[in-house]
């Protein structure tokens, strides 16, 4: 059996995150707030050093990798992308708590209903699901023992929902803008498990 390190991280707060709208396929930057907090993090979190870095190719975590790494390289993953919400994105509750479409898409326990022009719920945690099992694959094919990745809350979320534990949402798995987790995989011949979960935050 042989096993590996994971982290997971969150990026940096945005306008978005400060406030609250739905963004997810919309390629914003940093806030001036979210940059001076991860420069305030970056003397309060041990982020790890690794075999490999990735990130999600958006323009807000590219620019928190660079904040915390600077120099070293990364590689893009696209399908960890956060959450596509069409019609959605850029809105908040309050533009949107009247509309019928949008009830429904809350309303939703069984994660079939999409967002107008974007993603169901079921389509965006298969689509993460996919994605994670082919990091996974791909790490233990280049025998990295540590990896990293900064990408978004829902895509953390719904990874740690899938893989290590359902009983809690993926709105409860997710971290704070600049912080994240630690997780330990294992490997029984083709498949894996996350044996481990520690929250890394400041």
């Amino acid at each position: 059996m042989s096993s590996m390190e994971v982290y997971l991280f969150r990026h940096g707060k945005t306008i978005c995150n400060e406030k609250r709208l739905y963004c997810g396929k919309t390629d914003i930057s940093l806030s001036d707030r979210g940059i001076e907090e991860l420069n305030y993090l970056k003397s309060r979190i041990n982020y790890p050093k690794c075999d490999k870095y990735f990130t999600s190719g958006a323009a807000r975590a590219n620019e928190t990798f660079n904040i915390i790494y600077k120099d070293e390289a990364y590689e893009e993953l696209s399908g960890f992308f956060e959450y596509d919400f069409g019609d959605f994105e850029m809105k908040s509750y309050e533009d949107l708590k009247e509309d019928k479409l949008y009830i429904n898409w809350i309303m939703d326990e069984i994660g079939e209903v999409r967002c107008p022009n974007g993603e169901s719920k079921n389509q965006y945690k298969n689509r993460i699901k996919e994605e994670f099992i082919s990091f996974i694959k791909y790490i233990k094919k280049n025998e990295y023992k540590s990896v990293l990745l900064i990408s978004h809350g829902g895509t953390i979320g719904s990874i740690l929902e899938c893989f290590y534990d359902d009983s809690k949402n993926f709105y409860s798995w997710q971290p704070k803008c600049g912080e994240g987790y630690k997780l330990k995989i294992e490997f029984q011949e083709q498949n894996f498990t996350i044996k481990e979960v520690l929250k890394i935050k400041s």
